[in-house]
């Protein structure tokens, strides 16, 4: 089960990468805005294959989380960085600088230690309520505190890291409520699913992680913002798996591939924040620019 978990993860990951890059494709070859961009987005074949990435990661992700630990499942989505780089730059007619793909390199031979030394197991779908109202106080108010300290008046970076380590702690909040609202529809079906109050905490907490997302990459250089946002939510999942779900790893002389593997992502995705500000435009072919038009 575990195998599956891993196999599902990395390809919620894949398509998550995929949607976003095929949707940031459409959404850059039209020049309307609000209601009407909408309305010219869905007749896009690009438009349309991004939402299907979409929905396919949603899917992955679920049964990811079914078939195995948080704390396995939501650092494997620390792949969805270098799957997107994969996909949109040619896609966008980008290439990444030759030194950025040291930082994929990074980040995934550091999951890969990190992972094969921690050996997350355990795994229990279902948390009493008496852990989910400090997981919930401590998450909800943790992201508060974020937002607050990244008020106006300070430097563009602190307000982008701050932001995004908000967004973070929300997306492994969203995973965690996923995780048990997945495991009720698997045991007892769609009307439990919706009958559980987990169902409509991870829709929330999702849509607060996209908009602190948003603004996060909006306040300041996506150098700040990745690290705390990649970082923050295996950090914060992996907190959850073992609060919540009973979720164990191996500790002893085992920490210290874990740490050094902790290590290598971190470098990993910063090597790659800084590539993707300096990422070289390549010229557009004369058929696109004409479809285009």
């Amino acid at each position: 089960m575990i195998e599956l978990a891993a196999a599902f993860a990395v390809a919620g990951a894949a398509s998550n990468a995929v949607g976003t890059a095929f949707q940031r494709k459409a959404a850059s070859a039209s020049s309307r805005s609000g209601l009407r961009l909408l309305a010219d987005l869905v007749r896009q074949p690009f438009w349309v294959i991004g939402m299907a990435g979409v929905i396919c990661a949603a899917l992955f992700q679920s049964l990811a989380l079914v078939n195995g630990p948080l704390a396995l499942v939501q650092p494997l989505f620390i792949l969805e960085l270098p799957f997107a780089l994969l996909v949109a730059a040619p896609l966008m007619h980008r290439r990444l600088p030759h030194w950025g793909w040291w930082g994929v390199g990074g980040c995934v031979a550091g999951l890969a230690v990190l992972l094969v030394a921690a050996a997350p197991h355990g795994a229990t779908d279902h948390a009493p309520l008496a852990r989910w109202i400090p997981a919930l106080c401590l998450c909800v108010g943790a992201m508060a505190v974020a937002v607050l300290l990244a008020g106006r008046g300070h430097s563009p970076a602190r307000r982008a890291a701050l932001l995004a380590a908000a967004s973070a702690t929300g997306n492994a909040l969203t995973a965690a409520l996923l995780k048990s609202a997945s495991g009720t529809f698997a045991d007892d079906g769609f009307s439990a699913f919706l009958r559980s109050w987990q169902t409509y905490g991870f829709a929330l907490a999702g849509v607060a992680s996209v908009l602190l997302l948003e603004n996060a990459l909006q306040a300041g250089p996506l150098a700040a913002a990745q690290p705390a946002l990649t970082i923050g939510d295996a950090v914060v999942s992996l907190t959850l798996g073992i609060t919540l779900f009973d979720e164990r790893i191996r500790t002893g002389w085992w920490l210290v591939p874990e740490a050094c593997g902790a290590l290598l992502i971190v470098g990993g995705v910063l090597v790659l924040s800084r590539a993707v500000q300096r990422i070289i435009v390549l010229p557009v072919p004369a058929e696109e620019q004409h479809s285009t038009t």
